[in-house]
């Protein structure tokens, strides 16, 4: 009786920390080899989607491109069609005098959904669903989201990434400075 008293408080502790280290897992993964696959049309979906929206795009001597990347929160897959909860950074470079050129950008979480493209094998875009601007963005992030995805958001995304591969791709060096359109 006295090793009951004893060990039986310690193993239902045990038990609450194994499942609440459990929980914590499943709620933050997401499959990185289905997120390798279907992150290509995510993401040039949103370079598409962009284009003919930037300040940039009216002064042709800037020469201004998107350039946008998606970070998976959440991620589903069933029966050939992916549902991904995505927060997304997109941003409008140009180039002037040896400095790259910020004309625009915007993050903005999304819930894409995608199926495989008989044609190749990948993923195509199907659906895209964005967070609205106005006071229904709360609860649309709430409805849409696990709390633990949801609580990713408020992190932000950094642009340095996206400063990196524009400076590459306009042909800059990797200290060219940042100015504003």
């Amino acid at each position: 009786m006295t090793s009951v008293r004893i060990w039986g408080p310690g193993a239902g502790a045990v038990v609450v920390l194994v499942a609440a280290g459990v929980w914590a897992r499943g709620s933050s993964a997401v499959d990185a080899g289905l997120w390798d696959q279907v992150r290509p049309a995510v993401e040039a979906r949103l370079v598409t989607q962009s284009a003919g929206t930037g300040a940039g795009e009216s002064e042709p001597a800037l020469r201004s491109r998107w350039f946008c990347r998606a970070e998976a929160l959440d991620l589903q897959e069933s029966g050939g069609r992916v549902r991904a909860g995505v927060n997304t950074l997109c941003e409008e470079y140009g180039e002037h005098a040896g400095s790259l050129v910020l004309c625009g950008g915007a993050e903005t979480p999304e819930v894409v959904r995608l199926e495989r493209d008989p044609a190749d094998g990948g993923y195509r875009v199907v659906s895209a669903e964005r967070a609205p601007e106005d006071d229904g963005y709360g609860e649309w992030e709430e409805s849409h989201f696990s709390h633990y995805a949801a609580s990713r958001l408020d992190r932000g995304m950094s642009s340095t990434g996206l400063r990196s591969v524009a400076r590459t791709h306009f042909g800059l060096p990797a200290d060219a400075p940042v100015r504003e359109c």
